[in-house]
């Protein structure tokens, strides 16, 4: 098959949906030999910020001399962007026959992110990966990637976002994103919701897992000069991460804390390849400033946390006026979403991302309009991207924002790269 040919494969995957449970995923990695064994695996699930985290920590120990992978998704432009290798993505060449492999070891229905799962692990075990960071896709207990046992768990904020898969209540979710807290292994976790803590701290109870938190055993905090960190065992200051945002104080402080526990955990890490992993990180579409005439910020939240989060380091921007590119998912909480950022808008372009799912730009525009939000039916991303440049002056900032789906292809037409809109 060619590059295309075997995309197409797998995005027909999709059709399978998701189902709970590892026993397909862990038939699969048999198959292959359990490639998921082969290597240290660190699990990083949550509702906010685990793809920020993820990239901080694989920056880290790639800085610290590691062959590290990270997995990721969804992707932002291009499917490859899902497997890295110290921060290089899997070439579409390596792709196919890499997906060929998976493909004919599959079992009937296997999934869309079944597969892709089964192929970062075979592809960091043909690589000689050390350590792999793998983002949760959704929730953690039945994840594909819960299926290797994994030496250390990290679980950024957790919020309401996927209810109809994980549950209506912080606790639900919060139980769900604690199976991937294994037995008398650690786990890094971010500063929770009472009830979320209480939920976690009964899982690493059950299983014998010690749980290391944000605000009392390690802390992360802005000065004049940057980041502050004091950890277990070291202290950092004056960092710059390299991923934008006041809001990746909490990421960046996770990271480094997963840091010192695999140095404990046989991967001893220097201080300096700390510092080095946290300015060096890039995740793309994360309050992600393109530079020009005017300014473009991208932001893929897509929750109300996130949107909160986005409109706090938004204070943090000089601009004259805030024009807003926004596109949103059908499914997901459109009053939330948008809540925290339309008082800060001057304009409004309501779009919607070449995906069936996507919530209609008349829609959008429409609930903008009765809120008193100057709003602009725009239809096409390309189209509402083009509209707010010819709109903005020198010193306004576009904002493109309200999916990832929105983001990548707002970022694909920026950069002029091909757009791959499939999400899984």
């Amino acid at each position: 098959m060619t590059y295309r040919e075997t995309l197409a494969y797998i995005y027909g995957l999709g059709r399978f949906g998701m189902r709970p449970g590892l026993t397909k995923i862990k038939t699969l990695l048999n198959s292959l030999g359990n490639p998921q064994d082969k290597m240290a695996v660190v699990h990083v699930a949550g509702t906010n910020g685990k793809g920020s985290t993820a990239a901080f920590l694989s920056a880290i120990l790639a800085a610290g001399g590691y062959q590290a992978g990270l997995y990721t998704s969804p992707h932002l432009i291009n499917f490859t962007e899902r497997l890295k290798i110290n921060g290089v993505e899997i070439t579409e060449a390596e792709l196919v026959p890499l997906a060929s492999r998976v493909i004919a070891a599959a079992p009937p229905e296997t999934t869309f992110f079944e597969l892709v799962t089964a192929m970062a692990y075979l592809h960091f075990a043909d690589k000689g990966v050390a350590l792999a960071v793998m983002e949760v896709g959704m929730g953690g207990r039945f994840d594909a990637t819960n299926a290797a046992d994994g030496i250390l768990s990290v679980i950024t904020p957790v919020a309401l976002d996927h209810c109809e898969h994980l549950g209506c209540t912080l606790p639900a979710i919060a139980l769900e994103k604690a199976g991937i807290i294994k037995a008398g292994r650690p786990a890094v976790i971010a500063q929770q919701a009472a009830n979320v803590l209480a939920v976690l701290q009964e899982a690493a109870g059950r299983s014998g897992s010690h749980l290391y938190r944000d605000g009392a055993d390690f802390t992360s905090r802005w000065n004049a000069d940057g980041l502050v960190y004091q950890g277990l065992h070291c202290s950092l200051s004056g960092l710059k991460p390299g991923i934008g945002g006041h809001y990746q104080a909490t990421n960046a402080g996770l990271a480094l804390c997963a840091a010192e526990l695999l140095s404990q955990a046989g991967f001893p890490l220097q201080v300096q390849a700390l510092g080095c992993g946290i300015e060096g990180a890039c995740w793309p579409g994360r309050m992600e400033m393109l530079p020009g005439n005017p300014r473009v910020l991208l932001d893929g939240a897509h929750n109300p946390a996130g949107s909160n989060a986005l409109a706090e380091a938004l204070v943090d921007i000089p601009r004259q006026r805030l024009l807003l590119v926004a596109g949103i998912m059908g499914d997901k909480d459109l009053e939330g979403i948008l809540a925290p950022l339309l008082s800060l808008a001057d304009l409004l372009y309501a779009v919607a991302p070449a995906l069936p799912r996507a919530l209609s730009s008349a829609t959008l525009a429409a609930f903008c309009q009765v809120r008193g939000i100057p709003a602009v039916d725009a239809g096409s991303v390309a189209e509402g991207l083009a509209l707010a440049q010819q709109a903005a002056g020198t010193d306004d900032l576009i904002l493109v924002c309200g999916s990832l789906f929105t983001v990548g292809e707002a970022r694909a037409l920026l950069l002029a790269r091909n757009f791959e809109p499939f999400r899984g």
